[in-house]
């Protein structure tokens, strides 16, 4: 009999809505495997190997970006970081995501998940299968959240191919869009903090 008639029996159905603090009791190996949207765990999609690279190029911008930053502002703590477990909200049931990227202020190192207050930007690599979750429900979900920021990455089969940046208005709680960037255009992204892009490292992400 195939496994799929093993698994989808009654007592595999989720037997309660996950709280951040049912979250924290969890095996760290089914955390890495799940998000957890209020209160349900949703598997998250294998990332392709262009999607991989591209999150982890991005973040070396991100890194290089924070430490410049705090180089000529040492009041200022930052800290950038990639699929990580944050909590965008409690009540009246958790909802919590795993970023590709963000940019966040240092939170203490036992803060676990970090809360959405912490973040400043956030960004997606857009999967061809998740398009709408990242353009519309988790859109939807950061900014309800209140974070400043949010990137959208497009990736084609060996580069990225576009940059949508988007910041909060706060007058309507939704994101509006900023810049459309490129290859070839657009080098830097000032706000929250100077970003700058090297379109080279994004592409080539498959050899």
């Amino acid at each position: 009999m195939p496994s799929i008639f093993d698994w989808a029996r009654p007592d595999n159905v989720q037997p309660e809505p996950i709280s951040v603090d049912i979250w924290r009791e969890l095996p760290e190996e089914f955390c890495r495997l799940v998000e957890v949207v209020d209160g349900q765990a949703v598997r998250c999609e294998s990332p392709t190997r262009a999607h991989q690279k591209a999150v982890h190029r991005l973040l070396g911008m991100f890194e290089d970006a924070a430490r410049e930053c705090m180089s000529r502002d040492p009041s200022t703590r930052l800290d950038a970081n990639h699929d990580f477990d944050t909590v965008l909200w409690e009540v009246p049931r958790a909802t919590i995501r795993r970023p590709d990227v963000a940019l966040f202020d240092c939170a203490p190192p036992d803060v676990r998940p970090v809360p959405a207050r912490y973040l400043r930007v956030v960004v997606e690599v857009v999967s061809p299968g998740h398009v709408k979750t990242d353009r519309l429900e988790k859109m939807s979900e950061y900014a309800a959240a209140g974070i400043p920021w949010y990137w959208l990455v497009s990736v084609s089969d060996t580069e990225v191919t576009v940059i949508e940046t988007y910041a909060l208005d706060h007058g309507v709680g939704h994101y509006r869009q900023v810049h459309v960037l490129k290859p070839g255009t657009g080098f830097a992204v000032d706000l929250p903090i100077r970003i700058q892009l090297d379109w080279n490292r994004l592409r080539d992400l498959v050899l």
